[in-house]
């Protein structure tokens, strides 16, 4: 279960990256409630949606990915995550289209939505896979096109490995 949110190091709730405020330290029954409702249902009350503008590219075109969160429940929910990270996308299996390794703080955090809460987030793919070569003195970078074909997107909630995650994928068609 998760219970009241924990301040941060300054002693003061701070924004998330939707740029809202967190309301944990106003305690209403629904905060009460929230505390009990186990992690995993916690989970299972969240729902994704991925939409791309279009479903036909043109290699190296831009794919604009628009994710939603919605909280199913009329409670508010915490979705622990292992990192900094809450969400994120992939590009057939390559987080961020990327296989760059990306670092994240290790600190755990949440994604917090109040009952019935809907989140939405813009992406801008550029179209093209970010590709690294690791000379031992030296790395280099590679924008690359990727082959004509059906290539799937998703959006998830990063939660533990393991565990149910929310998430919802689409196919596009690069030509």
């Amino acid at each position: 279960m998760v219970g009241p949110r924990p301040r941060d190091e300054q002693g003061a709730d701070g924004t998330n990256e939707f740029g809202t405020r967190p309301e944990s330290d106003r305690y209403t029954a629904a905060t009460f409630l929230s505390a009990l409702v186990p992690t995993a249902l916690a989970r299972r009350a969240i729902t994704v949606s991925l939409e791309t503008d279009r479903t036909v590219y043109e290699r190296g075109d831009s794919v604009e990915l628009t994710v939603e969160f919605k909280n199913r429940s009329p409670l508010p929910v915490s979705i622990p995550t292992p990192r900094r990270r809450r969400w994120g996308w992939t590009f057939d299996g390559e987080l961020e289209a990327t296989d760059e390794r990306l670092f994240t703080r290790e600190r755990p955090s949440t994604f917090e939505f109040h009952g019935g809460e809907r989140k939405r987030a813009t992406v801008t793919w550029n179209g093209r896979l970010k590709r690294t070569t690791d000379d031992r003195a030296d790395t280099r970078y590679e924008s690359v096109l990727p082959d004509a074909g059906e290539y799937e997107l998703r959006a998830f909630v990063a939660t533990h490995d393991g565990r149910f995650q929310p998430s919802d994928s689409t196919t596009i068609r690069l030509e």
